[in-house]
């Protein structure tokens, strides 16, 4: 009986072992990957124009607008290739007045997306590149405090995005910036539009669909995101500035819908581990998106 709990307690020693030393591993991986977020406010000027709420009008409406934007990133784990995964979380909200100041739009819109980016070396030291594609969807309107017919106009896509990178690590007097542009551009997709004249009732009370959901590319929707920042490191934290210009222009239907917005934005960056369910400080890693 004492040579079977000998060798029980063996067993169980060499097994608490391994999985000791099976922790230590994955935690070594997941601290070699950490996680890069990031929450941003900005204040800017929008120009929102939508032929079905102003007929005939071109002038377009002008005014402020707040954004929020969330961005999460990591690299994925070991491949042939260093990829890197990127999901954004976008809301913005504006209220303008027409040139005559007789008449408003207020407008929101909430997107989400999700992409996957090669990471490209260049001769240049400090640069480096990435190239990839985004998946997006986007839910908004506009509303007119003028209409009483058509006062509001339902904005929903689904795209494929094209994106590029660049990041270059500079250094003032020995105190590192990290500054970054990316690019982003709607390849192809789906998107919804009344009909130039068609009321909502008529689409979804009377049930006359047909048509409201267009393909979309570069023929009938030209829109783009370019997003500038700089990263500096402030002790233990890192503070995030940057400027944000965002472009939609669709033609379809007889309806032509322009949103365009500058932003100025300023926020926080953190990276953190996750592992066993709980987040830990880290230092910095080469596995890191960015730093």
């Amino acid at each position: 009986m004492r040579r079977i709990g000998s060798i029980g307690w063996m067993a169980f020693l060499l097994w608490l072992t391994l999985s000791v030393q099976g922790q230590e591993q994955r935690a070594t991986v997941e601290e070699d990957r950490p996680t890069t977020e990031s929450w941003m406010v900005g204040i800017g000027r929008f120009h929102l124009m939508d032929s079905y709420l102003s007929p005939g009008s071109r002038t377009g409406y002008s005014g402020p607008g707040l954004t929020l934007l969330y961005e999460r990133a990591r690299m994925l784990k070991e491949q042939r290739h260093p990829l890197s995964r990127q999901q954004w979380i976008h809301l913005e909200m504006a209220s303008t007045d027409n040139a005559a100041a007789s008449a408003s739009d207020w407008a929101g819109k909430l997107e989400y997306s999700l992409g996957y980016l090669y990471h490209i070396k260049t001769p240049i030291e400090r640069l480096q590149g990435r190239v990839g594609a985004h998946v997006r969807g986007m839910a908004g309107f506009i509303y007119n405090t003028r209409n009483g017919n058509n006062p509001a106009s339902a904005k929903a896509d689904l795209d494929l995005n094209l994106t590029a990178m660049a990041l270059y690590r500079w250094q003032i007097k020995g105190y590192p910036i990290l500054l970054r542009y990316q690019l982003t551009v709607p390849f192809a997709g789906l998107f919804f539009t009344p009909r130039y004249g068609q009321s909502y009732y008529e689409m979804f009370d009377v049930g006359n669909r047909e048509g409201m959901v267009r393909f979309n590319s570069f023929h009938n929707k030209q829109a783009w995101q370019q997003l500038l920042t700089a990263d500096f490191h402030i002790g233990s934290y890192t503070l995030r500035c940057g400027y944000l210009n965002r472009a939609y222009h669709s033609q379809a239907r007889g309806i032509d819908t322009r949103w365009v917005s500058h932003s100025f934005m300023i926020g926080m960056v953190r990276e953190f581990v996750a592992f066993g369910g709980r987040r830990l400080r880290q230092p910095r890693s080469v596995r890191s998106v960015y730093y």
